[in-house]
């Protein structure tokens, strides 16, 4: 599973970093988590400059794709030239969005009329693009996920490995990230609120 964390500059690093380091924890399994971004370089909200991975257009070929968040998200809502370079297919493709990430869905037209998560800032901004948020930290629809909240990215995370692999696979991945003392409650509070959007049939990604 080749996934692409798109991180747009003034990105924020809680949704970029630590998706990509619990996606990661699927390394042994062939798993690797990219940080995507339009330029060679990508400086975040608190000043922090990254080198990218990959570049923006890999999200077309990526099995999986993860949309952070920043503080510059309503400029790049608004930079059609840079949003032509986004090719995604929620049809073929796990597609989740994280806080303002959620905006940039909209943007891209792939919410439609579903029910969807963000964070309370981003809220009247996806209301306006026409949305419906909800009050939760995450709510997924067959391949498309969206969270709420910075703290609210391992659930992005845990949706992803349970949809390519397997639930079992994502309370490993959890387990390991999760506070020493608080690993069992931590990975079944993690389990209820992603559990309830997988589906039924079984766990493998489309």
């Amino acid at each position: 599973m080749q996934i692409a964390v798109l991180t747009f500059e003034g990105f924020n690093e809680l949704d970029s970093f630590v998706a990509a380091a619990i996606l990661n924890r699927m390394k042994p399994h062939g798993w690797a988590a990219h940080i995507t971004a339009p330029g060679e370089q990508v400086t975040s909200m608190n000043g922090v400059t990254v080198q990218r991975q990959k570049p923006l257009e890999f999200a077309a070929e990526a099995d999986a794709v993860l949309i952070g968040s920043g503080i510059r998200t309503r400029e790049i809502a608004a930079d059609r030239a840079l949003l032509s370079r986004i090719r995604l297919d929620p049809s073929r493709q796990l597609v989740a969005a994280q806080c303002s990430g959620t905006l940039l869905l909209a943007t891209l037209g792939l919410i439609g009329d579903l029910p969807a998560c963000t964070d309370l800032t981003t809220k009247p901004w996806v209301i306006e693009a026409g949305v419906r948020v909800i009050d939760a930290p995450f709510i997924a629809h067959g391949n498309l996920a969206t969270a709420g909240g910075c703290l609210a990215s391992p659930y992005l995370a845990a949706w992803m490995i349970a949809r390519g692999a397997s639930m079992a696979d994502a309370e490993a991945a959890l387990h390991y990230v999760a506070p020493v003392g608080e690993k069992t409650a931590y990975v079944d509070r993690a389990r209820a609120v992603v559990a309830p959007f997988l589906p039924r049939a079984g766990t493998v990604a489309a």
